[in-house]
């Protein structure tokens, strides 16, 4: 993958590298406020270096990485065909409303669009609206799928044992 520069935003979207990763970690601390940095390394492992249509991307601005995307291709999960799916988008605070998140999706949905894929998916907490605003401004809409989830420490050692 080449890197990609949009002159309208003034951002740089490359492959994440190694060395990137300390701001990596910094940025989704600032967002999140837990710091995790094996989680980082790992997925930078996984998803790094484009491979097996897998993508982890960075925005730079002035040489600053101001956001990264983390997504990958797969396949007839729950009989859904192959699709995109975006796992991570992390923008810098100071530089939103800047394009930068726009760039960087419009990037990895491009990436996805040349592997054959027709569609893009991902997950949101349903209370983030900051980030639910900017995938529906997208275009992104609610989907086929539906999420669900259980709470664990409800889950008794005799479920465990029938399994």
């Amino acid at each position: 993958m080449a890197i990609e520069y949009n002159e309208d935003s003034a951002v740089t979207v490359r492959n994440a590298r190694e060395d990137d990763l300390a701001r990596i970690v910094e940025l989704d601390r600032q967002i999140s406020g837990i710091s995790k940095p094996d989680y980082w390394r790992e997925s930078l492992r996984r998803f790094g270096n484009a491979r097996k249509a897998r993508y982890f991307l960075v925005a730079e601005k002035d040489t600053l990485i101001v956001g990264f995307i983390v997504g990958e291709i797969r396949a007839w999960e729950f009989g859904t065909p192959p699709g995109g799916w975006v796992f991570s988008l992390t923008v810098d605070p100071d530089t939103r409303l800047g394009g930068v998140a726009t760039v960087m999706f419009e990037t990895i949905c491009r990436y996805f669009r040349q592997a054959g894929v027709d569609k893009v998916h991902t997950m949101i907490d349903r209370s983030n609206i900051t980030v639910m605003s900017f995938f529906r401004s997208q275009g992104m809409m609610a989907g086929s799928t539906i999420p669900l989830e259980m709470d664990l420490a409800d889950f008794t050692t005799e479920q465990a044992e029938v399994l």
